[in-house]
């Protein structure tokens, strides 16, 4: 599974897929501490990525999610698409990262004890391939 970083949303694609968002929090949003965020997710509704990404990166959006109190409060810095991709299978990949905030986006999920990793200052994260 490839993924690419999309810092804006012009060159996301409305395809189906997954996506990891990159969230930077510079005050603190309890629990979560300022610092970087990955946050997992799918987009498989009409207007896949483009349209899930561009409600991630729009402020001023109605709160329906977790992942919406961080996104407003933060900035929203890109997110890495992988097109036909699985957002559980981008957690595995991530699963050395620390989780800040069990049950954040994974509520329904099974298989993942949270969709929301930190992404501590030095580590280097590569998802490109």
């Amino acid at each position: 599974m490839s993924g690419h970083f999309h810092p804006t949303l012009d060159t996301i694609p409305p395809l189906p897929g997954a996506y990891v968002l990159v969230i930077r929090l510079d005050t603190p949003l309890p629990p979560l501490a300022p610092g970087r965020y990955l946050y997992c997710g799918s987009a498989k509704g009409p207007g896949g990525l483009r349209a899930r990404l561009g409600r991630h990166m729009r402020k001023g959006k109605k709160i329906r999610w977790h992942v919406d109190r961080l996104t407003e409060a933060g900035h929203v810095e890109g997110a890495y698409v992988f097109e036909d991709g699985n957002e559980c299978d981008l957690v595995a990949r991530l699963s050395d990262l620390p989780i800040p905030w069990p049950g954040f986006g994974s509520s329904d999920c099974r298989r993942c004890q949270s969709h929301l990793l930190a992404w501590p200052v030095g580590t280097v994260l590569d998802l490109s391939h």
